[in-house]
């Protein structure tokens, strides 16, 4: 077998020389840290609608959901919070998972056939590069955010069924896809669409119904939709909504849905009363838009390259990988949570801050966490 160990600890040096170490760092329930770096856009997870719904399920079915979703795991809370996503989304059905990367995995597999070319923005997240790597299926990356370059890989494959892939509001830089465009380039060639609506699920579209809706692209025959349910909807899980067919073949033949223990009901019930809030919570929305916004504009003013919002996700470049670690201990050591992005988790080699936006944190707080971020920069 050789020195494996010896090997991995190696890479592990190697790692923490270029700023690329990673660290778990347990929080207690009571954290005081403004939270700047969860996803929690509209701070629905200690919501008390949403902890009651949990509660009560907890109580009804137990911990955990205790198979798979074909045995003995699928539960009326799974039911019926597939039915409010599917008419959320506009979709004809809806199918919940675990987790919103189980989800993208198996809608990827599931589009696939032994001639399938998969295309896919530069800036996809990780999941559904893995989707295409698992899928085994020819993959050509297209330039980000950019339809043209989409229809010029399309067009060099005629007559290939294939997939487009992209993200609505992208993980990282927060900007949102042109969709619509998308869509039409994917029509145009007989292709399908994929969008990942993590980030856009609960913050953006009409009753935040997320970037198919609101680029009138929901429930079309050649659109699917997944999404996780962990993000605005503050619980655990994913979903992947589209036409019934699909669904049914998901449900047949998907591994990642039939060998995977399925999503416990305490959970399932906590997403579908964050569900029901989320679809009211245009207030919510409102603040968390205007919260990006000021961000933005604040950061611009210090002089921080700072991208444009779409939704809750504001992305501010940091000179190299070591000084955006340093960077977001700085900002914890004076009481503010920020993410710090840094490669392989940034899809250009360029190291960052990520912030997200969380509509549930005391304004004052919200002010004091710029300040802060702007005073320990680099």
């Amino acid at each position: 077998m050789g020195d494996w160990l010896g090997t991995l600890r190696r890479k592990a040096e190697l790692r923490e020389r270029a700023g690329l170490r990673r660290e778990l760092r347990p929080r207690a329930g009571d954290d005081a840290l403004i939270d700047l770096a969860g996803n929690d856009y509209l701070g629905l997870s200690r919501h008390p609608e949403v902890r009651a719904a949990a509660a009560s399920a907890l109580d009804e079915y137990g911990l955990g959901a205790t198979g798979s979703r074909l045995v003995r795991g699928s539960t009326d809370a799974h039911t019926a919070l597939e039915i409010a996503l599917a008419d959320w989304l506009g979709a004809e059905q809806a199918l919940v998972y675990s987790s919103g990367y189980l989800a993208n995995l198996g809608a990827v597999r599931a589009l696939c056939g032994p001639r399938t070319l998969l295309v896919s923005d530069a800036h996809c997240h990780a999941s559904l590069i893995d989707g295409c790597r698992l899928a085994g299926a020819e993959t050509v990356v297209f330039a980000h955010g950019d339809p043209a370059d989409a229809a010029r890989v399309l067009a060099a494959h005629p007559g290939r069924p294939a997939v487009v892939l992209t993200e609505s509001v992208f993980s990282v830089d927060g900007d949102l896809a042109p969709l619509a465009e998308l869509h039409a380039v994917a029509r145009a060639h007989g292709a399908l669409l994929l969008v990942d609506d993590a980030h856009g699920l609960g913050v953006i579209g009409p009753a935040g119904a997320g970037g198919a809706v609101a680029a009138g692209i929901a429930g079309e025959p050649d659109v699917i939709v997944t999404a996780t349910l962990s993000k605005a909807l503050g619980g655990a899980g994913g979903v992947v909504a589209g036409p019934q067919a699909l669904i049914r073949h998901l449900v047949d033949t998907g591994r990642t849905f039939i060998f995977d223990t399925a999503l416990p009901p305490t959970i399932t019930a906590g997403v579908g009363a964050a569900l029901r809030l989320a679809r009211a919570g245009d207030p919510l929305r409102a603040v968390l838009h205007e919260r990006a916004a000021t961000v933005r504009d604040v950061f611009r003013a210090a002089g921080l390259a700072v991208t444009d919002p779409a939704g809750g996700v504001v992305s501010v470049e940091a000179p190299s990988a070591e000084h955006a670690w340093s960077w977001a201990g700085a900002c914890r050591d004076k009481g503010v949570a920020v993410g710090c992005f840094r490669p392989p988790s940034t899809p250009d080699s360029r190291s960052r801050l990520r912030l997200t936006v969380n509509a549930g944190v005391p304004a004052a707080d919200f002010g004091r966490a710029l300040e802060i971020i702007v005073e320990v920069r680099p």
